[in-house]
């Protein structure tokens, strides 16, 4: 009997709970021990899988073969689990619940749609809900608030500190050259190339921070997403153009009315590589990092000083918790250089 009672009380016992302040200034009561994590979309499964991988409870979008690869072993075959917030977001809470996290994370924007949304589903499931700050400049911050939240400080720290050094380089890189001397930039989204990101947006400011000028600039009028005119483009002349369309990328060079643009008759259209997750976009997460430092690279050839073979090992190693091959690193090397796996 003795035992028994002991056993209940136990049951019956408070779960220890501590205070997480999100990038909202939202006071979030979650569990002093993390140990399963919905991501609400695919930037948070991108974050959560990077800093600690085995809380993830499933990948928001199914991982694709030529992504596996990129993955490590034990993560690849998560389930596929939706997602809350963003495009097609198809979880609902019916999905969340039979998950039964302990603890749902977004990571994107903060404006009031998604505080919304974030104290509904908290309110409606009962599982705390972080809402993290996706904007670039926002990096480092999230590292540390998501490595506390998930019980991992020291992680959150150093991938934190890295970030914050490589920003740093790219701010003394750029110092000394005038933004009309800097490049001008078209991300080209889609197999036709004309949806592309408005300065600003949290799509396209990898190009800015990289130190590109995006020609999608309407004085900030317009954010977001937009599907632009063959006619705004050959208006705008970017002398460099960035996608991560393998369709697009295969005809840009074939089709006359590209033909006349500035980026597409010296060469300089480039190829994002995307696996495991891409490297300016899709999703809009902490993958820009390794994007940022081939853009550099890309945009100021005679100025960054990197080695991309050496980055991009590291960065998969420190990030994605893989030890590349010299194939899955020549893979990923040949598809940066529009060569992209078949």
């Amino acid at each position: 009997m003795r035992f028994l009672l002991i056993a209940l009380a136990l049951l019956a016992a408070p779960v220890q709970a501590r205070t997480i302040v999100d990038s909202a200034g939202r006071k979030v009561e979650i569990p002093e021990q993390v140990n399963t994590v919905f991501a609400a979309g695919p930037p948070a499964g991108a974050l959560v899988y990077i800093m600690k991988p085995e809380v993830l409870t499933g990948w928001p979008r199914a991982l694709r073969p030529e992504e596996e690869a990129y993955i490590a072993e034990p993560f690849v075959g998560l389930p596929e689990t939706g997602r809350i917030t963003g495009r097609g977001g198809e979880a609902n809470l019916e999905r969340v619940l039979q998950v039964n996290p302990d603890l749902i994370i977004d990571f994107g924007s903060v404006r009031d749609t998604y505080i919304d949304l974030a104290n509904r589903v908290q309110e409606q499931t009962g599982i705390p809900y972080l809402l993290i700050d996706g904007r670039f400049e926002n990096t480092a911050d999230a590292l540390r608030i998501v490595g506390d939240a998930l019980g991992v400080p020291d992680r959150g720290t150093a991938l934190a500190a890295d970030v914050e050094q490589t920003f740093a380089r790219l701010d003394a890189m750029l110092a000394d050259i005038p933004e009309e001397a800097r490049p001008r930039v078209y991300l080209a989204r889609g197999a036709d190339g004309l949806e592309t990101g408005m300065k600003g947006s949290i799509n396209t400011e990898i190009i800015e921070r990289a130190g590109g000028r995006n020609v999608a600039d309407d004085g900030g009028a317009t954010r977001g997403l937009v599907q632009s005119s063959m006619e705004q483009v050959i208006a705008a002349n970017p002398d460099t153009i960035v996608t991560w369309d393998t369709n697009f990328y295969g005809r840009v060079f074939d089709d006359p009315l590209w033909q006349g643009i500035d980026a597409v008759r010296d060469g300089r259209v480039y190829l994002a590589p995307m696996a495991p997750f891409g490297w300016i976009d899709r999703p809009p997460a902490l993958n820009r990092m390794i994007g940022l430092i081939w853009m550099a690279g890309l945009l100021y050839p005679e100025t960054w000083e990197g080695d991309l073979r050496e980055d991009t090992r590291a960065f998969y190693k420190q990030y994605y918790h893989v030890d590349l091959s010299d194939a899955e690193l020549g893979r990923l090397l040949e598809w940066a250089q529009g060569k992209p796996p078949m």
